[in-house]
């Protein structure tokens, strides 16, 4: 809704031929077709009220993405896949060591932008990035195993407390529309200035994500699991 529903906003507003639309200089908010909509809106500074915008999303993007990544090594150290001491709280319940860790990892990303040119800053974003829509990936095709797995055994979809609307349409759509996004990542150096350096850095999340994966195989000797086979039944810990 807000990125679809904003640039149809934006296009019914700002006409193609604008010549703002033309300015190369990304970091210049003036220019954005965000700002040009409230400055046609009649918005006194309009292009002060953008940054204010974007400083609220970049905080509460930065605060709920430290919350889960804190969180999340919390719970892995619970389970035995991270060191015992990241999971002890304070007084309030916050995992004190794991708020450290991740809050230095990211201090450390964003000091990599202020070496050089930048470029290693560039390639951690691409590599994160690509761990998003591979993420995804791995939810739709869990959710297809899962109803497979629910057919298989015998199982009625009406006893889940949820049930995902659109199956299996919908996780067939999300593993296409997300590899489709993968794939495009690098169009623009491989079609267009035809720049190897910005090719690999597009896609370096790729063999990441395949290199952790073979190391956790190897390591766990985890196999596929047949839906036949599926513990639906687990109790929860």
């Amino acid at each position: 809704l807000f990125y679809i529903g904003a640039i149809i906003v934006i296009g019914f507003l700002v006409p193609y031929t604008d010549p703002n639309l033309l300015k190369s200089d990304i970091s210049d908010i003036s220019v954005s077709p965000f700002t040009l909509v409230f400055d046609r809106a009649g918005v006194a500074a309009a292009a002060a009220v953008m940054n204010a915008v974007i400083l609220t999303s970049v905080l509460s993007a930065g605060n709920s993405g430290l919350y889960a990544s804190t969180r999340m090594l919390y719970a892995l150290a619970w389970q035995g896949s991270a060191p015992k001491f990241f999971r002890s709280t304070n007084s309030h319940g916050v995992p004190i060591p794991a708020l450290i860790a991740t809050t230095a990892v990211g201090a450390m990303c964003f000091i990599s932008s202020l070496i050089g040119d930048g470029q290693a800053y560039i390639w951690l974003v691409n590599a994160s990035g690509l761990a998003g829509f591979i993420t995804w990936m791995g939810v739709a095709w869990s959710h297809w195993k899962f109803r497979k797995a629910i057919y298989a055994q015998g199982f009625e979809v009406s006893d889940l407390p949820y049930r995902a609307k659109f199956y299996p349409a919908g996780p067939i759509i999300a593993l296409v529309m997300c590899a489709v996004v993968i794939l495009g990542q690098g169009y623009e150096a491989m079609f267009g200035d035809h720049d190897f350096t910005a090719l690999i850095s597009s896609y370096i999340g790729l063999p990441l994500f395949l290199l952790l994966w073979g190391i956790h195989k190897w390591k766990t000797g985890s196999v596929g699991v047949r839906p036949e086979e599926a513990n639906l039944t687990r109790p929860r810990q």
